[in-house]
């Protein structure tokens, strides 16, 4: 009786320490689980292609539509007059292009104190800036860091048939850094000052929100080969027009073997010229359609029989043991 006993008290012992059952615990939650078959794949690889390929080739044709002017001037100036191949509609973008710059660099990019530039009660926050972060007399600096610090200060000078155009260089910055990550009470102090002159000087006079020159380089680029806008050229510019460009050659890409390059560009409502995208969603359908084609041949010479869906796992009632 005693040995009975011990044995249902184990066997108790054991069925309580089980969990009970839910669809959670024994992940039998409701969930999609599509059967592919043939003609799913044949008609998914087929929609790919379908939409993908139309796609790609309205890019390509918008980015052919793109007029762009590449000029490299840290090894050799521009030439001093240039004819424009074909017209230009304005506004006519204005990039500066570095090479071998790396904004990306981990140092470099910590090297900010966002706070300071939001916060005109922050300007002493400048643990984050260093070795850019306080003046000679220990005064901090704003805007500190490093990356503002190398602030690009390259100037250029258009003229069109000789007849001076002017460069706008309003709204060139993004709204959303304007308005919420540089204040409107923030205004430089101290800065380039040291014995040290890393690149361009900002108007002491004007709130950090409205110096879109230094906003636009604070967004740092991913790549070493980057551009950024210097602003827009409103009027329209006919092809054979002779443009002018007098270049201030400032900025010292020299020391790390940097190039800098000047760019006019058109834009189309794809955006800039951009051959890649076009070209990746063209052959990403291609494929598609080639491997939907290769599949219907497949099914045509060898068919395999289905079996009944119902047998699946996930189509079968729980075993009563689980209840």
């Amino acid at each position: 009786m005693s040995s009975s006993g011990s044995e249902s008290d184990s066997l108790a012992s054991r069925q309580s320490k089980k969990p009970k059952y839910s669809k959670f615990t024994q992940q039998e939650l409701p969930a999609w689980k599509p059967l592919f078959t043939p003609g799913i794949v044949i008609g998914a690889f087929s929609l790919i292609g379908i939409v993908f390929i139309p796609i790609g080739l309205a890019s390509m044709s918008a980015s052919q539509e793109v007029v762009e002017l590449v000029d490299q001037y840290d090894v050799e100036c521009v030439l001093a007059s240039d004819k424009v191949p074909k017209p230009m509609k304005g506004p006519i973008q204005v990039y500066y292009q570095l090479g071998n710059f790396y904004q990306n660099h981990r140092r470099y990019v910590k090297s900010r104190s966002d706070k300071q530039l939001r916060d005109k009660k922050s300007s002493s926050v400048v643990k984050t800036c260093e070795p850019e972060g306080i003046s000679e007399d220990g005064a901090p600096i704003v805007p500190c860091g490093l990356i503002a610090w190398s602030l690009f200060n390259d100037t250029y000078t258009f003229s069109v048939n000789k007849k001076t155009v002017q460069v706008n260089k309003q709204n060139i910055a993004w709204g959303s850094d304007k308005s919420s990550k540089f204040g409107s009470d923030v205004y430089p102090s101290n800065f380039q000052k040291g014995g040290l002159i890393g690149g361009g000087q900002l108007n002491e006079k004007l709130p950090l929100s409205e110096q879109e020159d230094l906003i636009v380089w604070m967004r740092t680029a991913a790549l070493p080969t980057f551009r950024k806008l210097y602003g827009r050229i409103e009027t329209d510019i006919m092809a054979s027009d002779e443009i002018t460009v007098v270049i201030q050659n400032n900025y010292n890409t020299y020391s790390f073997g940097g190039t800098k390059a000047l760019v006019l560009s058109t834009t189309s409502w794809f955006g800039g010229k951009n051959n890649f995208i076009g070209f990746a969603y063209v052959a990403t359908g291609s494929i598609s359609l080639l491997i939907a084609l290769a599949f219907v041949g497949l099914n045509v010479v060898k068919p395999r029989t289905l079996g009944d869906p119902s047998y699946l796992s996930w189509n079968k009632e729980s075993p009563d043991y689980l209840h």
